[in-house]
């Protein structure tokens, strides 16, 4: 019972911690943008962060009426994992399934995932709209790379917390382009 209280307050204090309306509103403008010109939005994430890209994109395009994909079929994996090797085989898939107008969003709880980055870097180097939620340090190499765009940085070094948090900031940009958090679902 005490580690429960304490980690439901720890995760609290993540929460209070971080301030970031603006760049959810920003995101939100960006998905409906992709709406508005046909194209689409690409969530990428390993292990849990997986899970929160595919719960994110089914959401985003059943109620909020956005298209989106993830990258989470095996097949594809194993398939560019074998081919392209591990570190390299996000950014394989970005090249053969993102178009210039689409929009991608890289997750990572650590920031420092070889495969995250690199199609981060191959993001920037194609000058694709790229957003990234990470945790852990606020140094980390997946911050770094998008200095310049929306980043999403939670202050904390507890994986649950970071993933929990990651989860509540892209379902609130779900519910703010649906314009309520209570819907038919």
């Amino acid at each position: 019972m005490r580690f429960i209280k304490k980690n439901k307050n720890s995760f609290i204090k993540v929460l209070k911690s971080f301030s970031f309306e603006r760049e959810i509103i920003k995101t939100s403008r960006l998905f409906k943008e992709c709406r508005l010109s046909n194209s689409k939005v690409i969530f990428l994430g390993n292990g849990g962060s997986a899970s929160i890209a595919s719960h994110v994109s089914v959401d985003l395009t059943k109620n909020a009426k956005i298209r989106s994909i993830n990258f989470n079929e095996a097949d594809l994996i194993t398939c560019f994992a074998n081919d392209f090797g591990h570190e390299n085989w996000m950014k394989e898939a970005l090249r053969m399934y993102c178009d210039s107008i689409d929009v991608v969003v890289l997750i990572s709880s650590s920031g420092k995932s070889k495969n995250i980055i690199n199609a981060a870097e191959w993001c920037k180097k194609s000058n694709l709209n790229f957003i990234t939620l990470t945790g852990n340090s606020s140094n980390n190499p997946l911050k770094k790379i998008n200095k310049n765009g929306i980043n999403f940085w939670i202050n904390s070094k507890a994986y649950n917390h970071i993933e929990l948090a990651h989860l509540f900031i892209l379902l609130s940009v779900v519910d703010l382009i649906i314009g309520k958090n209570v819907y038919k679902a």
